[in-house]
């Protein structure tokens, strides 16, 4: 693993690396845009992958995916094991997405994001062979408090207590599928509220860890390669994330043990992105919580993203303007 004693160190992503990385996320959201509301998320999806990885190919950096667009949607590009960028500067594991939350695209709901993330060679868990993983985030007053093990209606009593509000106040997210009945019942007889997420956890996580959302806490289970995502955020935002990998059956559950993967136990933040030296580029698809969607507005097209860095613990928005004539 790569040592993290100097900033600036050509070894490992830097701040630079991180403005690139905008660029990328950026063509995968104006690209995907024509499709929004068009009810073909494969079609927008793959618009995405294709932009994104041209971008990427420019970047400096000598990148290897360790979380792949391919794995998920048996697409022929991004995939995990696949090497990305121009082979210089920073040796990175990295994670990608090109949409999150391709089901709210192509019905032109909310809260759909292009993602990126970052970390030094070897420092991200490789997941993939178990799809599927039991996550809780919350923000920085989580920390030490809540635990993933423990009944949710106790950890909404515990976070409400540290964030010093009463449970009638707090709000939870939860991906809206029937896995999810019985503990979405749970939160509501705890007293919270719910925020029933149809797709798009990395966004949830996020927005649960950020000291202005309108979230508390996010959880249940959704895709363990978003878990890895989320992970890298945040280790910026001074967060908590615990994950525990799912597998749907007998056969995953093997896949897993013979990947290395530990099942039935509590992966820490450390576990899922070693280290804080982590970046993780959001941009916008549709409008969100997190970032504004894309816009066009005469001959200029508009995006919003965000770009959190864990060592500096620093969240940057970034406002583009974009010439329409140049991605014609």
């Amino acid at each position: 693993m790569v040592s993290l004693t100097a900033d600036m160190s050509p070894l490992h992503p830097d701040r630079n690396l991180a403005l690139e990385l905008v660029r990328a996320t950026e063509a995968a959201a104006i690209r995907a845009t024509p499709w929004v509301g068009r009810g073909q998320k494969e079609v927008a999806d793959g618009a995405a992958v294709d932009a994104m990885r041209a971008f990427l190919t420019t970047v400096n950096f000598d990148g290897t995916i360790v979380i792949g667009e391919g794995e998920k949607d048996d697409a022929p590009m991004l995939f995990n094991g696949e090497r990305v960028g121009n082979g210089q500067g920073p040796q990175c594991d990295i994670a990608v997405d090109p949409i999150d939350g391709t089901t709210l695209t192509a019905a032109g709901r909310n809260n759909a994001i292009s993602v990126l993330a970052v970390s030094d060679r070897g420092t991200m868990l490789d997941a993939s062979s178990v799809f599927y993983m039991d996550k809780l985030v919350t923000g920085p007053a989580g920390v030490g408090v809540v635990d993933i093990r423990l009944p949710i209606g106790e950890n909404i009593r515990r976070l409400a207590k540290a964030l010093g509000k009463p449970v009638s106040e707090m709000v939870v997210s939860v991906l809206h599928r029937p896995r999810h009945d019985q503990l979405i019942e749970d939160i509501r007889e705890a007293g919270a509220g719910t925020r029933l997420l149809s797709d798009g956890d990395v966004a949830g996580g996020i927005n649960s860890a950020r000291h202005d959302s309108r979230t508390d806490m996010c959880v249940g289970i959704g895709g363990s390669p978003e878990g890895i995502v989320t992970a890298c955020a945040i280790k910026a935002l001074g967060g908590h994330i615990q994950g525990i990998l799912a597998p749907r059956n007998d056969e995953e559950r093997q896949r897993g043990l013979d990947a290395g993967l530990k099942l039935d136990t509590v992966y820490e933040a450390d576990d899922l992105v070693k280290g804080d030296n982590t970046i993780f580029v959001a941009t916008g698809v549709t409008d969100g919580q997190l970032v504004a969607g894309v816009q066009r507005r005469g001959e200029y097209i508009f995006t919003e993203s965000v770009v959190l860095r864990g060592k500096s613990g620093t969240l940057r928005r970034i406002s583009s303007e974009h010439l329409v004539s140049k991605w014609l």
